[in-house]
């Protein structure tokens, strides 16, 4: 009789040429906090951003290519995963949008993916074939407009696309419109149906967002001022209303700083962001009835440029992918405080982007 276990995996998506190494794989253990690398594969331009279905043992990769007439445009790569060696197999790979894409997510039944294009300012839509390779192509929504900074804003900058929590909206933060635009995921139809539009403050620039594990809240890390806005979140219409916006950085910060990342723990309780430029992680305290923030700590992410971060399942470590110093930095979480602090673990990791723990059955 074979007895499963589960083994604490993390994977990290990063800038490379398509010779070099690009998505890579660790064996994660929760005892000391150490990374050890099990697999990396090449074969991929700057496969930055990922995303898992742990059900399915299978890894989405976005990355960039060249179409017929010299173009540069936007590519998925679906992999398989052998829970028991670590390592990744490629299933297909396939063009997406006219342009270079950000960001990739997955609806929870995993029928769809989504990717976002920062530089062609839109969004598509994709199926996943039941074998889980990456399908036909179903629907693209171009984004208008422009706000406020005349260098960052002056066209529409898609950063990200997250569903929510029952699979039926599709939130876009657009860094380059100060908007969060909210579609209705026709899945029959397999189209993106515009449902409403949630502005923020002019000069934001909304990168990513995150739900509030109550469902009732959504917090949105603004990359260009360095700031996070809390909104109340209608289930019903996908409708976004503003609570609160506070600032990531210390109060006597003078220097220059963008923000990335965003996440909520597990239990609810606590809030981390990442600045770029101070380099650090910003913790706040969530208000489980009325949403809102107060700040806990700020914290050295131990290198620079921390592009993404993420709290393990279990929420006792963050992992926080430094671009330009070129590692994967443990802390552990207080759970209690929510505090981080150091273990003294890193691997050095060229230009790493993304960083996702996901437990897995081997």
């Amino acid at each position: 009789m074979t007895v499963e276990k589960q083994r604490l995996f993390v994977f990290a998506g990063s800038y490379a040429e398509a010779e070099e190494k690009g998505v890579h794989v660790y064996v994660f253990d929760e005892e000391t906090g150490i990374l050890q690398l099990t697999d990396s594969v090449d074969g991929l331009k700057n496969p930055t951003f990922l995303n898992v279905d742990a059900d399915r043992n299978l890894l989405y990769a976005i990355a960039e290519t060249v179409n017929d007439a010299g173009q540069k445009v936007g590519e998925a790569a679906a992999f398989a995963i052998n829970p028991s060696k670590g390592s990744l197999s490629l299933l297909n790979r396939k063009i997406t949008v006219d342009s270079t894409t950000c960001h990739i997510q997955r609806d929870a039944e995993s029928r769809f993916l989504t990717v976002t294009s920062y530089h062609g300012g839109m969004i598509g839509l994709f199926g996943i074939n039941e074998d889980g390779t990456i399908g036909r192509d179903l629907d693209v929504q171009q984004h208008e407009g422009s706000s406020k900074h005349p260098e960052r804003q002056d066209r529409p900058h898609p950063h990200s696309s997250f569903y929510s929590p029952d699979g039926r909206f599709l939130l876009v933060s657009d860094l380059g419109l100060d908007r969060i635009v909210t579609y209705k995921l026709d899945a029959e139809a397999g189209k993106l149906v515009h449902q409403s539009s949630a502005a923020l403050h002019p000069g934001a620039g909304p990168r990513h967002l995150t739900f509030h594990p109550n469902g009732k809240f959504v917090y949105v890390i603004n990359e260009v001022d360095s700031s996070i806005t809390s909104f109340t979140y209608d289930k019903e219409t996908g409708q976004l209303i503003t609570l609160q916006t506070v600032s990531t950085l210390p109060a006597d910060f003078e220097g220059e700083n963008s923000c990335a990342e965003i996440t909520v723990s597990t239990d609810g309780r606590y809030l981390y962001g990442s600045n770029r430029g101070h380099d650090s992680i910003v913790v706040f305290a969530i208000d489980d009835q009325s949403g809102s923030l107060s700040l806990v700590q700020h914290f050295s992410v131990e290198g620079g440029h921390p592009r993404h971060f993420a709290l393990t399942p279990s929420g006792r470590f963050l992992l926080a992918a430094n671009r330009d110093t070129d590692n994967i930095v443990t802390f552990t979480v207080d759970r209690d405080s929510g505090k981080l602090a150091s273990t003294g673990n890193n691997v050095k990791l060229s230009k790493p982007v993304c960083v996702l723990p996901v437990y897995l059955t081997t």
